[in-house]
């Protein structure tokens, strides 16, 4: 990968992986994109084609089930899913860097013998239990609570904002809770809770502006029972945990930021070049030229700033700050060419049934998810020493 980054070719096996990628997503996943939108489901026959491609197992050992890839192999394929249809994008950027990576980075043996082949190969999902009504950005406001009882924690509380928490094929939810005070300072834990636990419930899906074809779920968590070996990683270090999976899944989310910037490019190119006003095909006026000029600038400086964080994060370097960074770029390319692609197709920018119609309603959580906008320069401004 560092030879990319140097001479701009993309080593043989991820462009393999990104073209294979990219068929998927123009024969499989765009055919029926509009239709799972328009009627907000849950697109099981795509996931299955993801999961037959081994898309879940790409970062993933053998041994678990997986690939034997690595994250940027991830991000690539997010890259190509996000031109396309951004739900199928965040299926599996969820599924891979928030369902199954923390089982992988912090589960003793037992968990991953246990969990990681189901999740690898997408027959089976996992979702992140952070976010609570009370406490979005603010992570460590945590008020769901595990208490430690005969062998077993008992969880109350909820959660908001989960991505794939109530599908036919979720079997697992990891859920930061707070299991103790000390010093007035609250210990945060992780716990794994099967979704077939007595007095878990994935409540009513949300009714979203965009990404209508992913699956997102508010969960309650009634006197829910788990056995104490259900405790992810260290007691207390849950927050410390889940804030290096959320470092990761920034790189992830700017790789699919970066596809659907990508798209808005290659749909207003192929639009300027088909459409006619005044006689002409409409990329004859330089002001649409100009304007499609930009869009691709913007992707293509969003992507040199994930490929870098992808880069820094496979050797083993610190990548706070430049995850930070190229989630905050990609996400506002994605948001500005999205805008910029619907000025160009005009009225039909504004017809659903338009990828970027589409990408107009998406792009907008991309500056919210994972970190909103404000979060990401508050990071890089404490890198900086601020």
């Amino acid at each position: 990968m560092t030879d990319f980054l140097s001479t701009g070719t993309l080593p043989e096996e991820y462009r393999d992986l990104a073209l294979t990628v990219r068929d998927f997503a123009r024969s499989v996943v765009a055919p029926v994109a509009a239709e799972h939108d328009a009627n907000h489901t849950f697109p099981y026959e795509v996931v299955a084609g993801m999961a037959d491609m081994g898309l879940f197992g790409l970062p993933f050992p053998e041994e678990y089930g997986g690939m034997g890839g690595d994250y940027f192999a991830l991000c690539l394929a997010l890259e190509e899913l996000g031109k396309v249809d951004q739900s199928v994008a965040i299926t599996l950027e969820a599924g891979v860097s928030l369902g199954a990576m923390p089982i992988y980075r912090f589960g003793n043996d037992k968990q991953k013998q246990e969990w990681l082949p189901q999740l690898t190969s997408g027959r089976n999902l996992a979702a992140f239990g952070l976010t609570e009504p009370g406490a979005g950005s603010d992570a460590g406001g945590t008020r769901t609570t595990a208490v430690a009882d005969g062998g077993e924690w008992i969880i109350n509380g909820s959660k908001q904002f989960i991505t794939n928490s109530g599908t036919d094929i979720t079997k697992l939810v990891t859920v930061t809770a707070v299991t103790g005070n000390t010093g007035g300072k609250k210990e945060i834990s992780t716990i794994l809770v099967p979704t077939d636990t007595p007095g878990f419930v994935a409540e009513p899906a949300y009714n979203k502006v965009g990404w209508n074809a992913s699956d997102t779920h508010p969960l309650s968590f009634t006197d829910v029972r788990v056995p104490e070996e259900n405790l992810l990683g260290e007691r207390g270090r849950g927050y410390a945990n889940f804030l290096r999976i959320l470092d990761e899944g920034r790189i992830a989310i700017a790789a699919l930021a970066v596809g659907a910037a990508q798209g808005c490019v290659d749909e207003s190119v192929r639009y300027a070049k088909e459409r006619e006003a005044f006689g002409q095909a409409i990329v004859r006026n330089q002001a649409i030229s100009f304007k499609i000029a930009r869009m691709e600038a913007r992707a293509h400086a969003a992507r040199t700033a994930y490929y870098d964080a992808a880069a820094l994060m496979l050797a083993g370097k610190s990548f706070k700050k430049q995850a930070s960074i190229a989630k905050l770029v990609a996400s506002e390319a994605a948001m500005d060419n999205a805008r910029d692609a619907t000025q160009i197709f005009g009225g039909y920018g504004f017809m659903n049934e338009y990828a970027v119609a589409r990408h107009y309603r998406d792009s907008k959580i991309l500056e919210i998810g994972e970190g909103t906008t404000e979060v990401q320069l508050m990071l890089i401004g404490r890198e900086l020493g601020l």
